[in-house]
């Protein structure tokens, strides 16, 4: 792996992980099911004006707008809107924390359920994450925790599982943005149904609002997915994957930095601890390790 694949990994993990930051700063001053719907929507049309500018269409195939249906609903729709909504009662390094927990859940249901063989070293990552998330979910849990908006996280980390395991082996052909842009609208469309069923608009206005919304739709948006794909062409998915260990600690690290939240001890090991596994489940898909 060259230095620029490497870079291109820590810049991915790194705004995937900001995005729970932001987040938190958006659903502190809007309705985060219709801050999460208008978020879709900018994003989807500026994702598919750049793709039509590039010369992709939306001449998919059948798996794609599967994919496209499956993901919008899934990752757009239900992980991030129980996340949105979940960060009004829970902190942003603790859905961060349970969000970085899906290659561990996808490893552990393609094993159980569709009997694909795990390598020892996957094994022991999956024990690993099991016992970083007990670790730091008894400690918060015991602290207070909000077990509501906990619960709403666990709910979308399943849906985003359910998501991958469904769509594996879908392919873009060579449409990625467009395809990312659909997705994004297709969210943005059952997000406003439910906002406008369960929702009234009430925002407090303010600067961070506005910068908050505007990277969250840019960056984490944009950007990361752009930058994803991108690393998935130059080193392949399953490489690419092993980044993922990196979202625990940037998670943690930035809502630390710019919201002040505060970490206890048993929460750093707990993070180190589900990191661990998580590149140990990464590192096992390699070819040629055990």
């Amino acid at each position: 792996m060259d230095l620029r694949s490497i870079g291109m990994g820590l810049a991915f993990a790194f705004m995937w992980s900001s995005a729970f930051t932001s987040a938190r700063m958006i659903v502190a001053d809007a309705p985060p099911l219709t801050a999460l719907a208008l978020r879709f929507l900018v994003s989807g049309l500026i994702g598919i004006a750049l793709a039509a500018a590039l010369g992709q269409n939306a001449r998919l195939s059948k798996g794609a707008w599967r994919a496209v249906v499956i993901f919008g609903i899934c990752q757009n729709a239900l992980y991030l809107g129980f996340n949105f909504v979940a960060m009004q009662w829970v902190e942003a390094s603790l859905a961060a924390i349970v969000a970085s927990t899906m290659p561990l859940v996808v490893a552990l249901a393609g094993w159980l359920l569709f009997g694909e063989r795990v390598r020892p070293l996957g094994v022991l990552g999956l024990i690993l994450g099991v016992a970083g998330v007990t670790l730091i979910m008894g400690t918060r849990v015991s602290g207070g925790v909000d077990l509501r908006g906990l619960l709403f996280c666990g709910i979308g980390v399943l849906a985003l599982a359910f998501a991958t395991l469904s769509v594996r082996g879908a392919s873009a052909g060579g449409n990625v943005l467009m395809v990312v842009g659909l997705q994004m609208l297709v969210g943005a469309a059952v997000l406003g149904v439910a906002a406008l069923l369960t929702e009234t608009w009430a925002v407090t206005w303010s600067a961070r609002l506005v910068w908050a919304f505007a990277y969250t739709t840019l960056v984490p948006g944009l950007m990361a997915t752009w930058i994803w794909f991108m690393l998935v062409a130059r080193i392949g998915a399953v490489r690419a994957a092993t980044f993922h260990f990196l979202n625990p600690f940037f998670g943690v690290l930035v809502a630390w930095a710019l919201l002040g939240e505060q970490l206890g001890i048993w929460d750093v090991v707990g993070v180190a601890i589900v990191a661990a596994g998580i590149l140990a489940v990464q590192w096992a898909k390699v070819p040629g390790r055990v």
